[in-house]
């Protein structure tokens, strides 16, 4: 093909993605069928390898999907074309996804293994405080949690049990104790996400 006859297709195909997703916005299933069948094998592997686990590969992609419908008004394809709109928008999802539970992760554990004071030098009031607020933050948190869920976290995080060991003691299937690990942990980056109260109001 010639260059120009390259160059041609590909306006061609950017207009035909435009049109595509301009089908979406109005509500067209079928257009959305069409998007899902040519992009989602790419955003699903994206999410696969920046994920720990599958069914959060699989839960970012149908987030990736709602958010592709919710703003398909403003695919601009003199920014690249749909693959490349629809797998940007599945790794910056997968990324805060990452985000999220990894900082969860390290608050809840920290809370949790937090040891005694040993230092001879007190903490400043500041350094004091500023523990005494993550501490009751975390534990704010923890009582938003449904029962089940929290027992995960209390015991995974506060007794040091593995995942497979909390199955065992609870008699639940380790699926579901995944399941719920998961779950808890994406409540509380919610929860742990907005901006602590200050004290002076």
């Amino acid at each position: 093909m010639a260059p120009n006859d390259s160059a041609a297709q590909q306006a061609s195909d950017l207009s035909a993605d435009r049109d595509l997703l301009r089908q979406v916005a109005l509500g067209g299933a079928e257009a959305m069928r069409v998007v899902y069948a040519r992009c989602s094998a790419r955003a699903f592997a994206i999410s696969v390898r920046l994920l720990p686990t599958r069914a959060d590969a699989e839960e970012v992609l149908q987030e990736t999907f709602l958010e592709v419908w919710r703003r398909a008004r403003e695919f601009d394809p003199e920014r690249g074309g749909l693959e490349t709109w629809v797998t940007t928008i599945a790794r910056t999802r997968s990324i805060d996804r990452l985000r999220a539970l990894g900082t969860v992760s390290r608050m809840v554990e920290g809370v949790a293994q937090q040891p005694p004071p040993v230092s001879a030098t007190p903490p400043s009031p500041d350094d004091a405080a500023a523990a005494v607020q993550d501490q009751g933050r975390v534990r704010a948190a923890m009582a938003q949690l449904p029962p089940e869920q929290r027992e995960v976290v209390l015991l995974g995080y506060f007794d040091g049990l593995s995942q497979s060991e909390i199955a065992k003691k609870t008699g639940q299937p380790l699926g579901t104790v995944k399941t719920r690990a998961r779950l808890a942990l994406e409540k509380l980056a919610v929860l742990l996400d907005a901006p602590p109260v200050s004290a002076s109001g």
